[in-house]
């Protein structure tokens, strides 16, 4: 069901409560990725424009109740630089200091309101704390998307106690790319899996594996499937508890004709850390396995080959989990080549949130991609087919 849009609201002089996501990295009380809060920055800018009295609030981290280290003042500074304009932090996200604030809010101001976490009302989704969040915004707006999956006060409970309740344009994006370029994919659309556990993804493969021509399966979930296929994987992390599940998948994949390709080679070593000594397994079809001692940490060289080769060919893909352990270069090179093959691509390249985006912004290929989510569980769920209470909350266009 189509949901009302920033677009469709009229502002001027209303008092707009914005739920946004400004659970950035901190370190020592510094940003040190701001690209949440650059990607609020189209909404509350329109807001702004529109003559709002825009209330912005967030949670970040997981406080165990009003804790200095988790307040969201670097987050207000940060985006008062970006705004060129004045963004007040209210001593809390509810009583009557972050009340007062609001009520002398004029048109085009912004207000951001404390962690909506110092209170544990907020996840608890309880009502009165929702009410008073709302307090006497119109309207509502969404623009968190990574916390959509979640029916928390600042998420769900507030559409209870506003005229009206829309999606901000980062939401709008989220869902037009997670949700609409999938129903209908531009074929071959091609699904890239990686990351540590089967477990982990095995709803969201079973649900594209209805609508996907061809599964890529890389990172330490690879394990698991040639560890059911009877391959040694040595020291490799492995979902021992997993392996009928893994065959399940391949059985499945088979009878419905969709292309499913684990990695031919990996990259293995026998020390966790930069700079460590590496070398590449024989490909598993012609004998090669993972001696004892030794622990897989990326795909080889033939499985880069081959799933590039099948990148090139895709014509919608969507990638979600890593191929291998990126943080550290020597065990990068498979994440890099396939993050590579999709930004040369001239098909729908989407990156489906969580570690497949920091590999991608880590190799500088963030702007060479169509679409990168920003909700890690979210996008995992939204992908599940599973409606989140964040979306469901909001008015009906």
């Amino acid at each position: 069901m189509a949901k009302l849009s920033i677009r469709d609201l009229d502002v001027q002089g209303k008092e707009v409560l914005m739920r946004v996501d400004f659970n950035v990295p901190l370190k020592d009380g510094v940003i040190t990725d701001d690209t949440r809060i650059q990607a609020a920055v189209p909404s509350i800018k329109h807001l702004l424009a529109g003559g709002a009295k825009l209330v912005l609030c967030s949670h970040l981290g997981r406080p165990s109740g009003p804790e200095a280290k988790y307040s969201l003042a670097p987050a207000a500074a940060r985006l008062a630089e970006i705004l060129g304009q004045e963004v007040k932090l209210a001593p809390d996200c509810i009583g009557a200091d972050a009340a007062a604030l609001r009520a002398a809010l004029q048109s085009g101001q912004v207000l951001l309101l404390e962690n909506t976490r110092y209170h544990a009302a907020e996840e608890a989704n309880d009502a009165a704390f929702a009410k008073e969040l709302a307090g006497s915004a119109e309207i509502f707006v969404n623009d968190a998307f990574g916390t959509a999956h979640r029916a928390h006060g600042s998420t769900e409970g507030v559409t209870h106690y506003v005229s009206k309740s829309a999606m901000g344009f980062l939401m709008e994006r989220e869902l037009e790319y997670l949700v609409g370029k999938l129903e209908s994919p531009e074929r071959p659309f091609l699904v890239i899996m990686g990351g540590a556990k089967v477990s982990d993804k095995i709803q969201v493969i079973n649900a594209l594996m209805e609508k996907a021509d061809a599964f890529i399966i890389g990172g330490a979930m690879a394990n698991t499937f040639r560890k059911a296929q009877g391959y040694q994987t040595g020291n490799s992390r492995v979902e021992a508890d997993k392996l009928d599940l893994a065959l399940s998948i391949l059985a499945t994949a088979k009878e419905k004709g969709v292309s499913f390709l684990l990695p031919a080679d990996t990259r293995v070593t026998q020390e966790f850390k930069e700079g460590a000594t590496t070398q590449v397994t024989d490909p598993y079809e012609k004998g090669g396995f993972t001696p004892e001692g030794w622990e897989g940490i990326d795909i080889g060289d033939v499985a880069i080959d081959e799933f590039t080769a099948e990148v090139a060919k895709a014509k919608t893909m969507i990638w979600n989990g890593p191929m291998g352990v990126f943080e550290l270069d020597s065990f990068a090179k498979g994440t890099k080549a396939i993050a590579e093959a999709m930004a040369a691509s001239t098909g729908v390249t989407i990156v489906g949130g969580g570690d497949s985006v920091t590999a991608v912004n880590k190799f500088g290929l963030d702007d060479k991609m169509t679409f990168i989510s920003t909700g890690g569980g979210a996008s995992l769920e939204l992908l599940e087919g599973k409606e989140l209470p964040g979306v469901a909350a909001l008015s009906i266009a």
